[in-house]
């Protein structure tokens, strides 16, 4: 396991190192991507998207109820949204982040629930991860300047009982997966606490291009960081995909953080129909994960975590007309020590266009 972590350690390193030198010499060669977008993008009379994710992983290669067993988000993003005076004055602040007539908002509420491997036991079970649970809200900005996209996102949120997921997970066994397991140890579930996070990552789309004709394959290497009492890591990735170049400027679907970038953002088809497949590679370098550290401010329990976690994933996304449907497979590697398993989750997305 530690030779294949550090495999892909070095292979994402090495791939982002010769794809962020492939962004600076583009800048050069071509128009900016910046200058590149299309009129009709920025100013489409459909402008809005309203996108839900549903991740589990029942509908992974695994059906194990473990570790992240489920997460659901919604999000309302929105191209030409007014930008409240006092929100261009904190990313006035924010280094690197500038504002032009790119710049789009995005909200999203969102809930994760945590749970050992055994959900049947009362009892802890110091070995295995924490029950936990966390509800939150965010607000985000995407701006494209130059050959790179900004997002900044900042959360609030709460993990504890409050945040409701021994109620989400009973529901969905009783009414939606009735042969599961009845999940008994959400007594032993992390306490009350308030959650804060403030998240940035830089994207390079289309950095590496192969002209295939009718189609667009291309690479977006990307980096980051997440600073907050739930999360705080470094990320660096890459998501590689192929589209019709009718549609060639549509992005990533939405995920549940942490994840590989994406806003959703899909063209009308020409056609009707269209389509758009992907992979990517993600790695985290992770200095605080409360769903394995345990509460802040007072003791709970928790496991040792591995301070390196590897993401990979493939999709597929079907469009019609204003209407998005798509499907990615995860696997992660193990986020802490004692971990039997891997982790393999499905994300499955639905996109409306307004």
């Amino acid at each position: 396991m530690i030779a294949y972590k550090r495999f892909f350690l070095c292979f994402a390193a090495l791939m982002l190192t010769l794809m962020l030198i492939s962004a600076d010499c583009a800048a050069t060669e071509r128009k900016t991507l910046q200058d590149e977008i299309p009129k009709d993008i920025v100013n489409s009379d459909k402008d809005k998207f309203f996108t839900v994710v549903f991740e589990n992983d029942s509908i992974g290669a695994k059906n194990t109820d473990d570790n992240y067993t489920n997460g659901v988000r919604f999000t309302y993003f929105d191209l030409n949204a007014d930008i409240p005076d006092f929100v261009k004055s904190i990313a006035s602040y924010i280094p690197t982040f500038e504002m032009n007539e790119t710049t789009s908002v995005f909200y999203s509420f969102g809930q994760n629930l945590y749970t050992p491997s055994d959900i049947s036991q009362r009892r802890l079970d110091p070995d295995d991860r924490p029950w936990a649970t966390h509800l939150y809200g965010s607000a985000a900005l995407v701006t494209v300047t130059d050959n790179h996209l900004d997002e900044i996102e900042i959360s609030l949120g709460l993990i504890g009982p409050s945040a409701l997921g021994e109620q989400t997970q009973k529901f969905v066994h009783s009414h939606v997966t009735p042969s599961s397991q009845n999940p008994k140890g959400w007594n032993n579930q992390l306490d009350h606490e308030p959650t804060i996070g403030v998240g940035w990552n830089r994207r390079f789309p289309q950095a590496m291009q192969m002209d295939l004709q009718d189609y667009a394959l291309d690479v977006s290497p990307y980096y980051g960081a997440t600073l907050g009492n739930a999360y705080t890591y470094a990320n660096a990735g890459f998501n590689v995909r192929l589209t019709p170049e009718s549609e060639k400027w549509q992005d990533a679907p939405v995920r549940v953080k942490p994840a590989l970038p994406g806003t959703g953002f899909f063209e009308i088809p020409e056609n009707d129909w269209s389509w758009y497949l992907f992979s990517g590679l993600e790695t985290r370098a992770v200095a605080r994960n409360i769903f394995l550290d345990g509460n802040s401010f007072k003791s709970s329990h928790s496991v040792e975590k591995k301070p390196f976690v590897v993401d990979l994933n493939a999709g597929l996304a079907l469009t019609y007309d204003v209407y998005r449907l798509s499907y990615t497979m995860v696997y992660r590697s193990k986020e802490f020590k004692g971990q039997d398993d891997s982790s393999v989750f499905g994300a499955i997305s639905i996109g409306y266009r307004f």
